[in-house]
């Protein structure tokens, strides 16, 4: 075989082996192929995405480098803020200072519940989004408003929260997509969020292609093999036995 025909064959398996970005149509197949076929529950989706979330935040912005900082985690009315509820109550559990801004709750017992969960932590849900002064208590903020299924534009209530983090210094943490983002198309043309640490989730989506921060982890690991191989989703090897593993630094 010619040197030439080795090189082709190199570069053609390597990019075989490169995880799969989602369009969106895809990523709404594959969740509900895991309900439908794979009888996964929400909830049960839920905490394994939420822990996910929580591990690798611990991972990128570790406790001790917060200096004593709080965590603001910044949740939306569907399953990407029930993502957000339970990385709060597990990120308590890994000794960060966690509080939720929930604006439009869901009066869903599933919502209930996680928020309860959280109540009972003694985790701090606050009425209102904290103003210029207040937000210098904070070392990181958590984006689990909008996930995969978000189609533009931002809704009113949470227009003051986009902004946030969009305006504030602070580093931010984006669930599966930064808020505000079209899925396959990436940062609306006025300027969106631009999180220092994307947490995909099940596979990247598009959009993740023009994340330019600092951590991309991919999180969610429960992605049956056979799915993910009817899916060519190329997955990566976790490390050990971690739920998340780093794509990018």
């Amino acid at each position: 075989m010619k040197f030439s025909e080795i090189a082709v064959r190199k570069v053609y398996t390597t990019s075989r082996k490169m995880v799969k970005y989602l369009q969106q149509q895809e990523a709404i197949d594959i969740d509900v192929s895991l309900f439908n076929d794979y009888k996964f529950s929400v909830d049960q989706l839920m905490e394994l995405a939420g822990l996910s979330c929580a591990t690798a935040i611990a991972k990128a912005f570790p406790v001790k480098n917060l200096q004593s900082k709080s965590v603001l985690i910044c949740c939306g009315p569907g399953n990407n803020g029930g993502d957000g509820l339970v990385c709060a109550r597990h990120m308590k559990l890994f000794g960060f200072k966690t509080e939720i801004f929930y604006p439009k709750r869901v009066d869903k017992l599933l919502y209930n519940n996680l928020l309860h969960q959280c109540d009972s932590m003694d985790i701090p849900i606050l009425e209102k989004l904290p103003g210029n002064q207040e937000i210098a208590k904070y070392g990181l903020l958590v984006d689990a408003l909008f996930g995969f299924s978000f189609k533009p534009p931002v809704r009113t209530e949470f227009v003051p929260v986009i902004e946030l983090m969009k305006s504030s210094t602070i580093p931010v943490a984006s669930i599966d997509i930064p808020s505000g983002w079209d899925i396959e198309k990436g940062e609306p043309s006025e300027g969106g969020i631009k999180p220092e640490l994307l947490i995909s989730l099940t596979a990247p989506k598009m959009c993740a292609k023009k994340f330019e921060g600092k951590y991309h982890y991919l999180g969610g690991r429960f992605v049956p093999p056979k799915l993910a191989q009817k899916y060519d989703l190329c997955l990566p090897e976790y490390p050990d036995t971690d739920c998340c593993v780093l794509l990018k630094k």
